[in-house]
């Protein structure tokens, strides 16, 4: 399924210019930190019709956890909204958790533009507003890196979940090539007061934007796939890794000509699995995960 298709069925926005209006004024001042991009005006675009590009996760999530209008899920550090307001729409019944005040503003209004009425619960990871074994599901993406104590945040996870449930998460590596917050090359590498320098000499700090989670760099939760994986089992999880279960699966899709030929190549000689494992630890920039509770 392409991600960037809409996934709304059935579901039209209100007709509400006013609303629109409201909606792009509280999402534009959380954007103008990044107007470096490239793709800027595109990427624009995407956060402010979010929930029109999330095809593949809610495909991922069922695939997991099973159909949408069965689960009852928790979007910890929604962000704008997007992938909840979209769940919702394909019948989950989902509550949405942002530790930014303006942001569950922008969730509230997302969700306005379908006449949703959608849960939203200011509130950090690391100290969930929910009663024990509350959900089948949870979702957490682009988050970890972020909280005070990641350890805290799975003890939490680990308590809202149904035995049997899972959380979807995304990890940073701690030897990410390509930053994903900065779009910096190699900047892991260095110590973490030379790369701070560098991503202020190249204009990419946050510098302005009122976040209150943590953004720079050396405040940041990164892990190695090793570090990350003791840690959940720690908290009693057991963990996958979905792009090499794509792999395995014979899913896993790469964008660009020349690495869809390094890839059949390197099946062709049976190091397609161990090239991957490679690059995972050394290269990869972000791990996308599913931690299992027992049950």
């Amino acid at each position: 399924m392409n991600a960037d298709q809409p996934v709304i069925q059935g579901a039209m926005p209100r007709d509400d210019a006013a609303l629109e209006a409201r909606l792009i004024a509280a999402i534009d001042p959380w954007l103008q930190h990044m107007r470096w991009r490239a793709n800027y005006a595109a990427w624009r675009e995407q956060r402010i019709y979010q929930e029109r590009y999330q095809a593949a996760r809610l495909q991922r999530l069922e695939e997991l956890a099973g159909p949408l209008e069965r689960l009852v899920v928790l979007d910890v550090g929604a962000g704008m909204g997007g992938f909840a307001v979209a769940a919702a729409l394909r019948g989950a019944t989902i509550a949405a958790c942002e530790f930014n005040r303006a942001y569950c503003a922008i969730i509230r209004l997302r969700a306005a533009r379908y006449n949703l009425r959608l849960p939203v619960y200011n509130a950090a990871g690391e100290a969930l507003p929910f009663t024990d074994q509350s959900f089948d599901a949870i979702v957490s993406w682009d988050v970890i890196e972020h909280v005070r104590d990641p350890r805290q945040m799975l003890d939490e996870f680990w308590r809202v979940l149904v035995p049997g449930g899972v959380a979807l998460v995304t990890v940073i590596n701690r030897w990410a090539w390509n930053d994903p917050h900065y779009h910096l090359r190699g900047i892991n590498y260095l110590p973490r007061a030379w790369a701070e320098a560098l991503i202020a000499r190249r204009g990419r700090t946050k510098q302005g934007v009122a976040f209150r989670d943590m953004q720079r760099l050396r405040e940041m939760h990164y892990f190695s796939y090793g570090a990350f994986r003791r840690l959940a089992r720690a908290h009693g999880f057991h963990l996958m890794d979905l792009r090499e279960r794509d792999l395995l699966a014979g899913r896993l899709q790469s964008a660009r000509p020349t690495r869809r030929a390094a890839r059949a190549l390197l099946r062709h000689v049976g190091l397609e699995h161990a090239a991957y494992r490679w690059q995972r630890q050394w290269y990869t920039g972000m791990f996308e995960l599913a931690l299992f509770k027992a049950g």
